[in-house]
């Protein structure tokens, strides 16, 4: 198996628009690329399936542990697929306790580092920037460079005479284009399934990269193989029952790939229904995953979706356990007020009310102590982002307590009715062994 870490000084800088480009360049090619997002990023990976065509699975240093990151690369690159893997905001940023980076992920799994540096407002100081980063860490390897937004070629001959001085080889230069930009919301990019040309898109992005960058280079720096790869089986966190029904569409799009695959190796029956189709669940399922999503911006459909309501409570009438996250679990309690400061009503199983009409941004990873075993049992990585606030929170049992990624303690959160239970935490994995 080969791969390499696709990374950038900071957020902004065009490695996923590069990514994209890179994985359907070489998927156009004929060869199979494993596509990875590192980081707790529930958007980027749908555009990776549909550039790569795979799967995409995260690979996050903080919340997971060693041993499960190496075991899903060597489970998604089985047969010899290239692993690429996109970087989180900048090479070297991490969590509050200052561990997590793209640079721990690179270090761990062996993968030699691309750089995509922004030069749209810089010349010569780009060898100093890029040198900075190629000897920060003697255990990471920047590899080589992509230079982005260049301006003209008088520009690139000074990024590229710069570089030519500190030994730093050039994979690729791409000029500034208007073409290469995506929609972005108040959680990131716009969801890769509300693009109605994505693929044109993605083309265009292959394009640019197969006429500006050294694909074949590129390649060859994937050649060295990454050390430390286990094929072992890896304990994966208890599925919520046997037959597992999973929301899944547009209100309901943010769930970790490596979630679902480690239930089912663990012998679950997984389906998948759309509550804003007005779905139910399976019939048969003794478990509902409600994953989180953007339900604020479908908060009328769902509340008219009389047959996913329907199914809803016949799940919970007959014991299926259910569990909602962020969104999902919004949409587990009584009412939702969207932007407009209209309240719709939810499926009303957990004393909850929300808000997005009153936003404020909650941001950061979570270390998880269940206070009950009937959903998980033992201490939990998890990452909370959202912007809804609780208007009301109340009369059930609570079912985490939390403290940030320092070990500051954030008090209890979430709510467990019976078998019933959410909170605005995105569960990653189980925590490190002492």
């Amino acid at each position: 198996m080969t791969g390499l870490l696709i990374a950038a000084p900071s957020s902004g800088s065009g490695k996923t628009t590069v990514t994209l480009g890179l994985m359907r360049a070489l998927r156009n090619r004929g060869i199979t690329v494993a596509p990875g997002k590192a980081g707790p990023d529930y958007i980027d990976p749908a555009f990776h399936a549909a550039a790569s065509g795979r799967a995409c699975f995260n690979y996050d240093p903080w919340a997971m542990r060693p041993e499960l990151l190496r075991a899903n690369a060597a489970a998604q690159a089985a047969d010899g697929e290239t692993l690429i893997v996109e970087a989180m905001m900048g090479l070297f940023d991490g969590a509050m306790d200052g561990t997590g980076s793209p640079a721990d992920l690179a270090a761990m799994l062996g993968l030699p580092v691309i750089l995509v540096v922004d030069c749209g407002r810089m010349s010569q100081s780009v060898a100093a920037l890029v040198r900075g980063y190629a000897v920060h860490r003697d255990d990471v390897r920047v590899c080589g460079v992509i230079l982005n937004k260049v301006g003209s070629d008088r520009h690139e001959t000074m990024l590229r005479g710069a570089l030519d001085a500190i030994a730093m080889p050039v994979l690729g230069v791409l000029r500034q284009s208007a073409a290469l930009t995506l929609p972005e919301r108040h959680l990131g990019l716009v969801q890769a399934g509300e693009h109605g040309a994505l693929d044109v898109f993605i083309g265009q992005a292959a394009m640019h990269v197969e006429q500006g960058c050294d694909v074949d280079a590129i390649l060859s720096v994937t050649q060295s193989r990454p050390a430390g790869y286990m094929a072992a089986q890896v304990p994966s966190l208890k599925p919520l029952g046997q037959k597992i029904a999973v929301a899944r569409d547009i209100a309901f799009a943010f769930c970790y790939e490596h979630l679902l695959s480690g239930w089912h190796r663990a012998g679950a029956e997984l389906s998948f229904f759309s509550p804003l189709a007005d779905e139910a669940p399976a019939g048969d399922a003794d478990a509902v995953y409600l994953p989180g999503g953007y339900p604020e911006l479908h908060a009328g459909r769902l509340a008219d979706a009389a047959l996913f309501k329907a199914g809803m409570a016949a799940a919970r009438d007959r014991g299926a356990r259910i569990f909602g996250e962020c969104g999902g679990y919004m949409v587990l309690g009584e009412g939702l007020v969207a932007a407009d400061g209209k309240r719709y009503g939810m499926l009303g199983f957990l004393p909850l009310a929300t808000s997005f009409a009153e936003r404020r941004r909650h941001l950061g990873y979570r270390r998880v102590i269940p206070l009950d075993a009937s959903f998980f049992d033992g201490p939990l990585m998890a990452h909370e982002f959202h912007y809804a606030t609780i208007l009301s929170e109340g009369g059930a049992d609570r079912l985490f307590d939390t403290a940030d990624a320092a070990g500051t303690p954030l008090g209890p959160a979430g709510l467990r009715r019976g078998r019933v239970a959410g909170s605005f935490m995105h569960v990653i994995d189980m925590a490190r062994s002492a």
